[in-house]
This record gives C-alpha cells, structure tokens and sequence, in this order.
C-alpha cells in the first residue's frame, strides 16, 4: 500500500526548493517590506475560512495562500527598522537549522531516543555555562523562552530551598521586573502576599538596601525570606541590578539568588555588557533567551543553575512507563531536567549557527547593537525636541517628545500617538513603556541588519509625526 501522507522524491524536492525560495527572498527583501502588516479579522475569515478539505490540494497553491495572506500579516520582528520591544533577528543558518530538527523529528527527551542530539545541547548549554561564569557543575536545558525558563528556575529554587513547603516563603524583586516573573510565583503557588515589589532607585534598580530591611522585617514578623530576584537587563531600560551585592547579601542570608537575563545577559559577550554584569557567576539560577540577543528564530530560551543536580532533583519522575529510559549517570535525560517530556531539538540552531559563523561574529553583533543605541542616543540629544529619560543601557534607550508649556498629560498622549503614527506609517516601529508614571518611547536597537540610515530616518519620521502632532496642539 502506498503512504498516503508521502509525496514523491521529485514533489518532495520542488516543495523544498519552493520553501527555500521563498526563505532567501524574505531575508533578501525584508528591508523593502512594511515593519508591520495586520489584516481585520473579517478580511481573514474571508480569505482563510473555509470547510476542513477532504481532497488535498497543490502544494504550490498552498505555499501562494501563505504568501499572500498569512505572511503578509505578521509584524517582522527581525525587520532591520524594528526597534520595539525586543526584537528577534534571526538568521538563515538557524531557520535550516529548524527545518532539520523538524525534518528529523527529533524527540529530545531521553538519551535513549536521541543521544546524539542530546550530547550537543549538552555541548551547547556548556557553552553558555562558560560565558556567564558558572562552575563546572553547572547546568541546565533549553525550552521556549523566558517564560519558562523563570518558572524552572523558581521551581527549582522552591524545592531546593524550601522542599516545596511554600507556606511563609517570601521573595524580592524589583518594580521593573518582567511579569513572567509574577505569572510563575503564581503557578507555583504564591500568593500576592508573599511577593515583595520593592521600588527601584533613579536607574531602575533593585535598592540592595530596602532589600535588606524587607528580609529583616519579614524575619521578625516570622515570614520565610527565601528568594532574590535580580534583572540583568530590564526591558523597559535595560538596567542591571547590583549583582554582586545581591550575591553578597544572599550569602549571608541563606537566600536563593535568581537573575532574569532572557533580554541582557547576551550582553555579557561585549566589554560593557561584561562590565555590567559583574557579579553574575555567583548567582544561583539565571534565565536568557537566545531568540533575542544571540540572533535565533523563536523559540529558544535557556536556564542555567549552579548545580545541574538540582533540576533533577527538582523534576525526576520515572512512571512504569518510562522504565527503559533508566539510564547509567552519563546518559542525560532532559526529561529529568524541566517541565518537559517531549522536547524538540532546541539546541541544534544555537549550535550550528555558531559553529558556522563562530563566537567572534557574535560578540561583533552584539557591539554593534549597543553602538547603533549609543548613536541614537546621540542624535536623540542633538534635537531640542526630544528628552533622554534613561541613557543607553545594553542596546536600549527611552525618550520622549517634548512640547513646551504643555502639560505631562498632554505630553503622555503626544508620545502614544508618535507610536500609532509609526505603526501606521509601516516604515518602523517603536514601542513606548510607562516610566514614573509618564509615557515614554523606546529604542531596542539590537539587529545587526540595522544600518545608520535606518536608524536616522526612523528618529527623523518620529520627529516629522511629532512636529505635526505638536502644531496641531498648538491650534487647540
């Protein structure tokens, strides 16, 4: 009987050569596109609704329906002119990369089922493990991103320090920590009451000193302080709390130190990102995601912990029908390691990419984001128009347009509309943050295809849109 769901060697290789064909003209032609496209979803329902097929169709006509209507609307996060949030550059090596895994389908799971894609995550964690500074008897796994990589890290953390016992535990952190952060002491069980959202100094960071005098009352209201959680690169600013004091001050508290790095611990390849994270090799647990800074297509997050034991400890359960994956002590089961069973071959793109191109590519790709972002800064400065609100901090800055005589709120709503203009305009894209209770713009300027030009003219069109913006003001 002939395979239903196989097409022929000759269909197999046109439909391969088509996707290629349409990868190399989407990195070829991104700059010429709009940064982004979004349909209304009556225009979608008319384009794509339609009655499960029962008969199939050409695969050409397909991959046109796609084209024309699916990646046609997407926001490019690895569009050179794409400064919002934080973008995801990507590169060709890791898209094939993805086309391997997936072609193989490889279960990541066991060593049983794939002890060679295991050894290179094995490989490639190691890798990471040397770059941030941790013990040789470090690790951890690749997963999907930030997100969960903070939820293993706090699960870890919980069972490590507290043997899951949850009941008065306390933790720290800052008012610009990421809400995964919040999301994951939820679905690990924390009430509100236990989280302690300390506010940040002028820069941003977490105030090592209020630190101190919490732990000291929760202690003496009979609370379990247990955690610190440090950023090492916000997103709204890119700011790096103290590191090595935090370190220190859970040393001597006998608290677990954890830093969100999924945005700025990339850095750390640069001479300043290095400078900024001093004191990152004595953390217990940290979080980065390399579908940001290290240029990989989504989704590639990773933790890291000081001893690679305690995700086993944390995350072993061998049911009776997993008994043959029962292995010796050199054979890794990621299934042991996180949240996962089944597991994709993550780390086969990270790998290849720097195999291929090498670490020096990288660390050059990373100065230069924090290069574009130190011009913008720049240029932002030379323009009475326009306020720094926080210098250039791993590759991001915020600002703000500036009407004199106005009012904050008029101000506020002047900086929200430079963005709807922008995501209109479709030329680039800007995102804005609150910060002190003010709008601001933002600048995350992180993709190695961003040019000089694409830069001055996306902080040209801003101008243009707010100088329009502000005469229209003017005439109220």
């Amino acid at each position: 009987m002939n395979n239903p769901l196989q097409l022929s060697t000759e269909e197999m290789r046109a439909l391969g050569h088509q996707v290629v064909d349409m990868l190399i003209d989407h990195f070829e032609h991104l700059p010429d596109k709009p940064v982004t496209r979004k349909a209304s979803r009556p225009a979608l329902e008319e384009k794509l609704r339609e009655p499960l097929p029962e008969q199939g169709n050409r695969a050409g006509d397909v991959l046109q329906q796609l084209q024309q209507h699916v990646f046609s609307n997407i926001m490019h996060v690895d569009h050179p002119r794409f400064f919002a949030f934080v973008p995801s550059p990507g590169n060709f090596v890791s898209a094939m990369a993805d086309a391997l895994a997936s072609g193989f389908n490889v279960f990541a799971g066991t060593w049983m089922e794939a002890s060679g894609p295991t050894e290179i995550e094995l490989v490639t964690i190691d890798w990471l493990r040397q770059l941030c500074g941790l013990p040789d008897v470090a690790g951890g796994l690749f997963v999907s991103g930030g997100s969960v990589a903070n939820l293993t890290a706090l699960a870890t953390a919980r069972h490590v320090k507290l043997r899951d016992n949850i009941q008065h535990a306390i933790v720290y952190y800052s008012d610009q920590t990421h809400s995964s952060i919040e999301r994951g002491l939820h679905i690990l069980g924390f009430a509100s009451t236990q989280i302690r959202r300390l506010p940040s100094d002028e820069g941003f960071r977490l105030i090592v000193s209020d630190v101190q005098r919490a732990i000291a009352s929760d202690r003496a209201a009979g609370h379990v302080p247990f955690c610190i959680i440090a950023n090492a690169g916000t997103t709204n600013t890119g700011a790096v709390d103290p590191l090595r004091a935090l370190a220190d001050l859970c040393r001597t508290e006998g608290l677990w130190l954890h830093a969100d790095g999924a945005y700025g611990i990339a850095s750390i390849l640069s001479d300043k990102g290095r400078s900024l994270l001093s004191g990152l090799e004595h953390v217990d647990s940290l979080s980065l995601d390399p579908h940001k800074w290290l240029f990989q297509p989504y989704e590639i997050g990773c933790v890291l912990v000081r001893d690679s034991r305690w995700l086993r400890e944390t995350f072993h359960i061998l049911p009776e029908y997993l008994k043959d994956i029962a292995s010796s002590e050199e054979e890794v089961n990621f299934c042991d390691y996180g949240i996962q069973l089944t597991r994709g071959f993550r780390a086969l793109k990270l790998w290849m990419s720097l195999k291929i191109f090498g670490l020096e590519a990288f660390r050059a790709a990373v100065a230069y984001g924090i290069a574009l972002a130190e011009q913008a800064e720049a240029i932002l400065r030379q323009a009475p128009c326009w306020e720094v609100v926080t210098p250039v901090q791993m590759g991001i800055i915020t600002f703000r347009y500036i009407l004199a005589g106005k009012s904050s709120t008029h101000v506020d709503i002047i900086n929200q509309q430079l963005v709807e203009a922008m995501i209109a305009d479709g030329f680039a894209m800007v995102s804005s943050t609150t910060l002190r209770g003010h709008t601001v713009l933002r600048l995350c300027t992180i993709n190695p295809r961003t040019s000089e030009s694409d830069l001055r003219e996306t902080l040209q069109r801003l101008e243009d849109y707010g100088n329009k913006l502000s005469s229209s003001y003017d005439r109220l």
